[in-house]
């Protein structure tokens, strides 16, 4: 059962204070050592953890994930062990460390695969295709985002299938594939539709314009922009100038 202070740090965190709720969770850390209870010490750090690294107080986050690493490791809890190796991994792509980043990614992989969680696996392999590809590991990047989709599918990530399809036709747009990130973005853009995410749909759609106007087929690549323009007023995206001004270019010259 949560403590006192563990229930009031959560009430905080629901409200949005995080300072509160990180002053909160530091008296449920320091009631589970004097109750000398492992468990309860594991999920109070790994709140904390969690409230530090929303307010960017990086180094005491860590802290934390680590504390926290040991203590699932002492009482084998393998699935926990996966979540807290995907914070810490997910705590160096925020400040910047992206081969620190896929090594926890990497670790998470081994400890979450043979539990069969396939939602946390699809998230994973998503995060650590984007560290492959900070790292210009464009082989490895390409890889990891198609098992990413294979667990987004089975078990119906409609979200994780349009941001994967996305971010795979950026990779393969930029690697000079152009017949492949079309593929993708099309297929980006159809599950953002059916989610209704007008602004992920935009995203998209501006990628497909740079991949038809790579392949000098402005007529496409407009149609793409007149799409996102709609979407821009609808919206009230800071992109309308831009789209409004590049679509116009290219009306020009063709």
């Amino acid at each position: 059962m949560p403590s006192s202070a563990s229930r009031r740090g959560e009430i905080f965190l629901h409200r949005g204070d995080l300072t509160q709720a990180r002053f909160w969770y530091e008296q449920a850390v320091s009631e589970a050592r004097d109750l000398e209870s492992l468990q309860a010490l594991s999920e109070a750090l790994g709140n904390l953890g969690n409230v530090c690294a929303l307010l960017e107080a990086h180094t005491p986050a860590e802290d934390c994930y680590r504390e926290v690493l040991e203590i699932q490791r002492t009482l084998q809890d393998d699935n926990a062990i996966g979540e807290t190796l995907v914070n810490l991994g997910n705590l160096k792509t925020d400040t910047g460390q992206p081969e620190l980043a896929r090594a926890f990614y990497l670790e998470a992989v081994d400890a979450l695969t043979p539990l069969g969680n396939d939602r946390a696996l699809g998230i994973l392999y998503s995060n650590l295709a984007l560290q492959e590809f900070r790292l210009h590991n464009t082989e490895a990047a390409i890889k990891a985002f198609q098992a990413a989709l294979d667990f987004h599918r089975k078990v119906g990530n409609e979200d994780g299938l349009a941001a994967t399809y996305g971010q795979l036709g950026k990779t393969f747009f930029l690697d000079g594939n152009f017949r492949k990130a079309e593929a993708c973005l099309n297929n980006a853009t159809e599950h953002f539709i059916k989610l209704g995410n007008g602004p992920g749909e935009a995203g998209a759609l501006r990628l497909l314009a740079d991949v038809y106007e790579k392949r000098r087929d402005h007529l496409s690549a407009i149609r793409c922009l007149e799409r996102a323009v709609l979407i821009d007023q609808t919206y009230r995206l800071p992109h309308y100038e831009e789209d409004v001004q590049r679509s116009n270019r290219l009306r020009q010259m063709s």
